[in-house]
């Protein structure tokens, strides 16, 4: 029995509604995927710093916020992030593979004029004042 033009309009808006929905779905499903993979990135590396930095466990949100821009966020962490970005880039390697073939990268023995003047040092004996 032949379609009306009606039926067949009905029939294609259904059609729509089933795949929209469908896209939905997976959008929801790739959405899901992301938030699982973050959560697992962010778990993974902050457990190697607690591993590293044992005592970062027992600081205050502010004062591991203050660790971090002061670690991190200056130019020589800049410098240290960008070759080993471009260190990957160069050479990749398989996930899970050591770091052997990657060298350590050590902080410069002497203070350069832009990271003393970030650092807050008490004068009495030279040791750095947190705040």
């Amino acid at each position: 029995m032949p379609k009306t033009r009606l039926e067949k309009i009905a029939s294609y808006d259904e059609q729509i509604a089933q795949i929209r929905n469908l896209q939905k779905q997976e959008r929801q499903k790739h959405n899901k995927e992301e938030r699982a993979a973050r959560t697992r990135r962010l778990c993974s590396r902050h457990g190697l710093l607690e591993k590293m930095l044992p005592e970062i466990i027992t600081v205050t949100d502010e004062q591991y916020q203050a660790f971090l821009e002061k670690a991190v966020t200056n130019n020589y962490g800049r410098d240290i992030l960008g070759k080993i970005i471009a260190q990957t880039a160069a050479t990749p390697t398989p996930q899970g593979a050591g770091s052997a073939a990657n060298p350590i990268i050590t902080p410069p023995a002497t203070k350069s004029a832009e990271r003393s003047q970030d650092e807050d040092t008490d004068e009495g004996n030279g040791t750095r004042v947190t705040g």
